[in-house]
């Protein structure tokens, strides 16, 4: 359900104003402190002190100052002292067998009777019976409509529908058992002000509702209290109904309704309803066995959800780390998220994304010019990061990039670096429940006269971005650290290399022949070169001139070396080759060509300069150490170099 899109009434601002009033008008409804029951029981306030009823409804004001322990019965007694709202008893009252429901955190305490009509005790175990074959079913679409077609069958009801919620507040029809004759009202969609949030609250802590008949007006309440202050009665079983949902329930033909939440994380998620063309009541045992049964679908619904998003989790997390993994390397970024076999839109599903990385744009599938996107995204601000009408929201930056409905902007840190997803509008068909159009009401605040399924086109708007935008963010950190890593290892890199030649540094020489000295079992062989008389290239060109003869040379190294082999630059005019897996005399041969290299000519801004130099090569003997096998080539050079230079010695 997570993609199903915020339901405003696009283009049509009166219909978001009255809905908006309808929602107002509701929260201002004292649902709690209505002041009525509904007549088919009693409700008594008592005292805790003195036992005395403080409050009743009109049906048993003839109580007011007495103490109900008068009326004799041992099991109304017991409930006084002792009973809870969540486990009834049954007792005997003025003649009648009642239902008695004491609710002990309420000042004063709040004691309701229900009378017990034989015919309507239905046997409890069935609700037995439908928990334990709801208990294997995993599908969160079946398990509603299962669920529902058992309530169906315990309580006898015409109608059994299961609702469930959106983040926006508007709520859907996902589950519809029904009699033959009725109109299904299955996938339809209902605005919030059907269902209220303060009405909604209520099912937080108390799990079901009771309406016997739409046509019942109520009892009054009287109080001895002196301050005459209003009964809370959010607990009770036997709260009287809003004027404006009778009304609402008389239109959609309901003459009785029981509903039962869906809590989860102490959050309503959906409810059961119940509905019968005839006054109906459903006993409080009943109630509460049904009430166990939801908390188990609920529980049920949770663990689904949960599977599925660990499930999603997994399977997203999978293919951006097949995007990401590249970066680690020496890839560049842009051509890695947005031209590889994978890109960026195998993670979030989009008509295109455009990459802004320093002065580097990147772009995959169909994006609006960069320059006029980065404007509006500049102009719409950091503040909101996600766009799913941007037509509607923002019409005079929507003009500036034709066919973007839906914006997600992705930051990647640095000045401006960013990721941006872009979708068009997509036009989907919304089927509610009754017609939305203000000629279906009386006035703003009435209720809809006729609830037949009713068809709205809705524009302005692209695909919803839902738990897709979860993967971009995720998506975004991501690529944050890989650049962050990738900066870090070129920055270890560049410890490990001469600036100036680019070639590895003595540093490099040290732990990589430490390594090989005590690990590789191949033989390895050290070439050492000294150019000949270099100094004299730098009196007479200058250093700058130098120090481009020295990388030309650095790179004739690298040419003449094998691919096995690692040329390091010790400082000045120094240079040492480590051949592994050579011996002596291939190592000769290897100094040999590398002598050959420097000699022809180098050109430097015109000017042509010739070197040339002296090697000693040694081979590594068992125990060496690298200072040692450093020491002995450094050796055989200068003894190349007393021989006349421009010659190898070992």
């Amino acid at each position: 359900m997570s993609d199903v899109p915020a339901l405003t009434f696009d283009g049509d601002r009166s219909r978001d104003d009255a809905e908006l009033l309808r929602l107002q008008e509701c929260a201002t409804e004292p649902i709690r402190t209505i002041g009525r029951i509904q007549s088919h029981g009693i409700l008594f306030g008592l005292d805790e002190v003195t036992g005395a009823v403080v409050v009743a409804s009109e049906n048993g004001e003839h109580w007011l100052g007495r103490d109900l322990r008068e009326a004799g019965s041992e099991v109304l007694t017991w409930a006084i002292d002792h009973g809870v709202a969540i486990d009834p008893v049954r007792a005997e009252f003025e003649g009648r067998t009642y239902d008695v429901i004491p609710h002990r955190e309420t000042s004063p305490l709040l004691l309701e009777l229900e009378p017990v009509i034989p015919e309507l005790d239905y046997v409890r175990t069935g609700v037995v019976g439908a928990i334990q074959r709801l208990a294997g079913i995993t599908d969160p679409d079946e398990l509603r409509q299962r669920a529902a077609r058992e309530i169906k069958a315990v309580t006898g009801f015409d109608r059994v529908m299961c609702y469930h919620f959106h983040d926006d507040g508007h709520g859907q029809v996902v589950a519809d058992e029904r009699e033959p004759d009725m109109e299904s009202y299955f996938g339809l969609h209902f605005p919030a002000s059907d269902i209220p949030a303060q009405a909604r609250a209520l099912y937080i802590e108390k799990r079901s509702r009771v309406i016997a008949s739409t046509e019942d007006q109520g009892l009054a309440i009287h109080t001895l209290l002196p301050e005459a202050a209003p009964v809370d009665l959010g607990v009770t079983e036997l709260r009287a109904v809003s004027p404006h949902h009778l009304a609402f329930m008389r239109n959609m033909g309901q003459a009785s309704t029981v509903s039962f939440g869906l809590i989860i994380d102490d959050r309503l998620v959906g409810m059961f309803t119940c509905a019968h063309r005839t006054p109906r009541r459903v006993p409080v045992l009943l109630r509460r066995a049904i009430e166990v049964m939801a908390s188990q679908v609920a529980s049920q619904l949770a663990a689904a959800d949960q599977i599925r998003k660990l499930r999603r989790q997994l399977e997203a997390r999978e293919r951006r780390i097949s995007i990401i993994a590249p970066l680690y390397g020496r890839a560049d970024v842009g051509t890695v998220l947005l031209s590889g076999e994978r890109t960026v839109l195998d993670v979030v599903p989009a008509d295109g994304a455009l990459l802004r990385l320093g002065d580097a744009i990147h772009t995959v599938g169909v994006v609006p010019p960069a320059d006029r996107l980065f404007a509006v995204v500049e102009e719409l601000g950091a503040g909101r990061l996600l766009w799913e009408a941007l037509p509607l929201d923002r019409p005079e930056l929507a003009v500036e990039v034709p066919g973007v409905t839906g914006l997600l902007v992705v930051p990647l840190g640095g000045d401006g670096d960013m990721l941006v997803f872009v979708r068009g509008e997509v036009t989907r068909a919304i089927d509610w429940l009754g017609d939305q159009r203000p000629e279906n009401r009386d006035s703003p605040l009435s209720p809809r006269r006729s609830f037949s399924a009713w068809r709205e086109s809705v524009t302005g708007r692209s695909f919803p971005w839902g738990e897709h935008a979860q993967d971009a963010f995720d998506l975004g950190e991501e690529i944050r650290a890989a650049m962050v890593a990738r900066a870090q290892a070129e920055l270890a890199e560049l410890a490990l290399r001469d600036a100036l030649t680019g070639l590895h540094n003595r540093r490099f020489l040290d732990d990589r022949l430490d390594d090989l000295l005590r690990s590789s079992e191949k033989p390895v062989s050290l070439v050492f070169l000294d150019l000949d008389g270099f100094k004299l290239v730098n009196d007479t060109h200058g250093h700058e001139m130098g120090d481009a003869v020295l990388a030309a040379i650095g790179k004739r190294l690298s040419g003449v070396a094998r691919t096995s082999d690692v040329v390091v630059r010790l400082g000045g005019d120094e240079f040492v080759i480590v051949c592994v897996g050579a011996g002596p005399a291939e190592a000769a041969a290897i100094a040999s060509r590398a002598l050959g290299a420097i000699t022809d000519p180098i050109v430097v801004r015109d000017v042509e300069i010739t070197v040339n130099g002296s090697a000693g090569v040694v081979a590594a003997e068992r125990g060496m150490s690298p200072a040692q096998l450093l020491d002995a080539a450094d050796a055989a050079m200068y003894r190349a170099k007393r021989e006349g230079g421009g010659r190898v010695s070992a």
